[in-house]
């Protein structure tokens, strides 16, 4: 493993519009970092869910986000979703048994009926790919697990370091990735710099500096992520 899986981040026009859009839906903590950003930390110290930065960005959404969560309702429809501030997208159809939201920045996301025995809250992070066999191949490099291919072209990777949800999907979709992801997620090194990183594949975007205290990468199909790793003691 060269990393590990740290945490989301979401980019938004509103931080803490969007911020307590996600916290009210996923019974979360709104905290107000005091920079004009928000994060929703899960209430229960013990859970096994992670944080969402909510970040303020200039620039506004533009086309479908090629990241989103998979959601598990507490409710057999997504009334109480739809009540608290989510659009509806599409229903479930012939082809999808899901309904398909977005939030009040306009990012889809998936919600799944209540099942018996699953707890309400995100089961899947959902990742578009041209190559989801190789996308998956890659970041089990990276963050460790297993990849398992679907009949239907999709690729999961189970069993990653650090990953707090079921699933770590990768779907094949014909568009290429043209615009900056506004949701994306960070990973926590293993080494003190991201050499292993950009040996392995990763694109640097961007050094740490007087102004950030990560790196900025890309993944081989120009996903955006950060990695984190403690500064040298002097």
């Amino acid at each position: 493993m060269i990393a590990h899986f740290k945490d989301l981040c979401l980019d938004a026009a509103d931080a803490h519009r969007l911020g307590a859009f996600w916290a009210g839906i996923l019974d979360g903590e709104l905290v107000d970092t005091g920079d004009g950003d928000t994060r929703v930390d899960p209430r229960a110290a013990s859970s096994d869910a992670e944080s969402i930065w909510v970040n303020t960005v200039p620039e506004s959404r533009t086309g479908k986000t090629r990241v989103h969560l998979d959601l598990r309702m507490a409710d057999p429809d997504p009334a109480a979703l739809l009540a608290a501030g989510a659009r509806l997208v599409r229903e479930p159809d012939a082809e999808i048994d899901w309904w398909v939201l977005a939030d009040p920045d306009g990012n889809q996301f998936c919600a799944f009926p209540a099942e018996e025995g699953s707890p309400p809250g995100p089961l899947a992070l959902v990742v578009d790919a041209a190559d989801p066999v190789a996308q998956a191949t890659w970041w089990a490099r990276v963050v460790g697990g297993t990849v398992e291919i679907s009949d239907d072209g999709y690729a999961r990777l189970l069993g990653a370091g650090g990953f707090p949800w079921d699933y770590w999907i990768f779907m094949p979709v014909p568009e290429r990735k043209t615009v900056k992801n506004r949701l994306h997620w960070d990973v926590g090194l293993a080494d003190r710099a991201p050499n292993a990183l950009i040996e392995a594949g990763a694109t640097l975007l961007r050094e740490r500096d007087d102004e950030i205290d990560w790196w900025i990468l890309a993944d081989p199909e120009g996903n955006e992520f950060c990695a984190f790793a403690p500064r040298p003691t002097q």
